[in-house]
């Protein structure tokens, strides 16, 4: 393994970058000042960690290559960006650790120039040559969705989890961080739903208040309310703390116990799979509610209230409709 040297870094020519400031602030404040400017300095805890495995990626690069690292110029980005690229890494992967070089540039108070134009260029030549279209997580029909939640053993903890998880997350289009962060003390139930505060998401990293709404269902062998309260009666009366736990295993024949260890994003990716097949992941269950909302008919409106998306065009981004033989308006024109 390759281990990240010490870089001399050259103070620019130019003036410091408004984040280069904030850091050498946040080193002359008082201690509480400081706590402020660095969560102002911190992204989202999963693009920190992006970020930071792609830069002990590229410093590898430029040590292996004998390149000083910072600052980049054109040429080593370009032959960076084609090393990614010549893996194959897909471009948005590409562009992640570009915005992880531009970023760490920033901090240094060193130019940046991972958006020239040349650069911009090259890019473009990549996603014509590897093409650019994402892998995105598969949308299952509600009938997918019953079918599978029919065979769950509801007599057991396993069971009355997954259930949960699954009808939670799948009508509160969650995010995977956002099931794993919820507290029971986020919970409010009200007399026509169960409303869920999220003190914190991918889109809101102000830690403003935000809130998900889901309703009863017609049929209680799926509703998600009913789940939840099922589930909970098994947390042996706690009033706070993680929803979703590991299951520690009891002895041969007997039921397992919820603990109290907040499950990770990892494990409710893998029950999705379980549960659902291995086709799916845990953005599955957004990708599911905004494709299932959008063919019954509503609005991006009403749908942003649930995801909290910003656009129109992540909406669309979500709406898994590429099955042109099924969802294809030449099917209704009356002919």
């Amino acid at each position: 393994m390759i281990e990240q040297e010490t870089v001399l870094v050259v103070a620019p020519a130019t003036p410091l970058s408004d984040l280069a400031l904030a850091v050498g602030l946040a080193g002359r404040v008082a201690p509480n000042a400081a706590r402020y400017m660095e969560a102002g300095l911190e992204g989202a805890k999963n693009t920190q960690l992006a970020y930071s495995a792609d830069l002990r990626c590229y410093e590898a690069y430029c040590i292996k290559h004998d390149i000083t690292p910072w600052p980049a110029d054109e040429v080593t980005l370009a032959g960076y960006v084609s090393y990614l690229a010549d893996i194959p890494r897909k471009l948005s992967t590409i562009n992640r650790h570009l915005s992880a070089i531009e970023k760490n540039h920033q901090l240094r108070g060193l130019p940046s120039v991972a958006n020239t134009p040349a650069l911009r260029v090259l890019r473009q030549g990549v996603a014509r040559v590897n093409g650019k279209k994402q892998k995105q997580a598969p949308a299952f029909t509600v009938e997918h969705l019953k079918a599978s939640l029919s065979e769950l053993d509801l007599t057991t903890p396993e069971g009355l989890r997954a259930r949960a998880l699954l009808l939670l997350g799948f009508a509160g289009a969650f995010r995977r961080a956002e099931l794993v962060g919820l507290n029971l003390e986020h919970v409010e139930l009200t007399s026509g739903a169960l409303v869920l505060h999220l003190l914190r998401s991918k889109t809101n990293q102000m830690g403003e208040s935000e809130e998900k709404a889901v309703f009863y269902a017609a049929n209680p062998k799926y509703c998600p309310i009913l789940a939840y309260q099922e589930w909970v009666a098994c947390l042996g009366g706690r009033t706070t703390g993680p929803v979703f736990v590991a299951l520690k295993r009891g002895r041969v024949g007997s039921p397992s116990k919820p603990t109290t260890d907040r499950l990770t994003e990892r494990i409710v990716n893998l029950l999705v799979k379980k549960y659902l097949g291995p086709d799916y992941s845990a953005h599955s269950l957004r990708a599911s509610f905004v494709t299932t909302a959008k063919l019954n008919g509503q609005s991006n409106d009403f749908i942003k209230n649930q995801t909290k998306h910003k656009t129109d065009e992540m909406i669309s981004r979500y709406t898994r409709l590429d099955d042109l033989r099924t969802y294809n308006a030449a099917r209704y024109l009356g002919l």
